[in-house]
């Protein structure tokens, strides 16, 4: 890519797609951060202020958002034409104060502009803190603090490492009791 290139795409608008997409979503604030190209002609992978944002490249849907602060992952392996692919791990509340991971998702890109440095800064802007707990049986859980958009208390969960030892009741009690403790610290005196 050339130095022009560069420059171009920087101050690039993005595609008309991603565009409309964005201007028929439900947030009205919302607004394109970055895109990149999605690889086969599949359309855009877009990061706007509230999340990372697929958008088909028949403009026939405004594309699937996902939160930012559900997003447990994103891993950027990157190509040397300029293209690279996510691995984008979803969250999902499977109780309250309790996520799972959810199958990871590869994006594969082939321009990806801005996007990976974006995506980075938003994710990890939504982690407030983040700590390992063991569990008695082997294996540990995840306590996650993150900062949720409208909330103005940061929201704190769980993520087990194994989906099957959220059924063991020992590791349900150690986990809960760790989420209490970090509640507990949280509030003032």
């Amino acid at each position: 890519m050339s130095l022009l290139d560069v420059v171009r795409r920087r101050f690039a608008r993005p595609p008309d797609a991603v565009r409309a997409a964005v201007a028929g979503s439900p947030e009205p604030d919302e607004r394109v951060l970055a895109w990149g190209v999605l690889a086969r002609g599949e359309g855009w992978l877009a990061a706007t202020s509230r999340g990372l944002r697929t958008v088909p490249a028949d403009g026939t849907a405004d594309g699937e958002l996902l939160r930012w602060h559900e997003i447990g992952s994103a891993r950027w392996q990157a190509t040397p034409d300029g293209g690279g692919s996510f691995t984008v791990t979803p969250l999902a509340e499977v109780e309250p104060g309790v996520q799972s991971r959810l199958p990871a998702r590869r994006l594969a890109l082939a321009d990806s502009g801005d996007l990976p440095a974006v995506v980075r800064r938003r994710v990890d802007q939504t982690v407030v803190t983040s700590r390992r707990s063991p569990l008695p049986d082997g294996g540990s859980v995840l306590l996650v603090a993150r900062r949720v958009p409208g909330q103005a208390a940061r929201e704190w969960t769980v993520v087990f490492d194994d989906d099957e030892a959220r059924n063991d009741p020992a590791a349900r009690e150690v986990a809960r009791q760790k989420l209490e403790e970090a509640l507990a610290a949280e509030r003032p005196d």
